[in-house]
């Protein structure tokens, strides 16, 4: 069992991974925790600031939010200074008022896709939250009610082209696993692997913007 001292200790020890910046992803699937897992993190961190992906994806772009994340987010992180983000409102269906994210030493990122291809050249760590595709859909489903079904079933059909083209599990730093009472966090594929001397770049290959 892990109440995540632990874990945000071995963080606020690892080398900066954008200009100043410590940037930790918290990916998984749709309904498997993540939220709640950045929330109680950055909490162990003295209130981390926590950038939610769901601000920066839009119904027609669920995963199109690369180019607006490494220009509102990346560039200015990069250079030491507070990002500014415009966050989308899900009710309205457009983007509202810039909203200040800043420089701070550990910054959490969390939303299916945080670990993606493009964001893992600036990321510190990258979590994983291990409850499988069906069973966190269908926790998501359970929370969200039947009203938003048919959102689901087209988030359920591009959350598996995304993984499939660009999968974050195998990059993971650590595994997270929920229990009743906290988490347990296992090494992850990436770690292990380094180990083994089978990875040695972890994919870090040059973003597309």
């Amino acid at each position: 069992m892990n109440d995540l001292t632990e874990s945000a200790a071995a963080l606020r020890g690892l080398p900066p991974s954008c200009g100043p910046v410590r940037l930790v992803a918290v990916d998984g699937h749709a309904g498997s925790g993540k939220s709640t897992f950045a929330t109680r993190l950055s909490a162990e961190l003295d209130g981390a600031p926590v950038l939610r992906l769901d601000d920066l994806a839009t119904h027609e772009q669920f995963f199109a939010w690369v180019e607006r994340m490494g220009a509102q987010v990346i560039e200015p992180l990069s250079r030491g200074a507070s990002a500014h983000y415009a966050p989308y409102d899900w009710t309205l269906r457009r983007f509202t008022a810039p909203r200040p994210l800043p420089a701070a030493p550990v910054v959490i990122i969390e939303g299916v896709g945080a670990g993606r291809r493009a964001l893992r050249p600036y990321l510190a760590r990258l979590f994983w939250m291990d409850r499988g595709a069906e069973g966190s859909w269908e926790r998501g489903r359970r929370r969200d009610g039947p009203g938003q079904s048919s959102f689901w079933d087209a988030w359920t059909t591009a959350e598996t082209r995304h993984f499939a083209a660009d999968p974050s599990r195998p990059f993971a730093d650590a595994l997270v696993t929920e229990r009743q009472m906290g988490y347990v966090i296992r090494t992850g594929p990436l770690t292990t692997a380094r180990t083994d001397q089978t990875v040695t770049q972890g994919d870090r290959v040059p973003p597309p913007y």
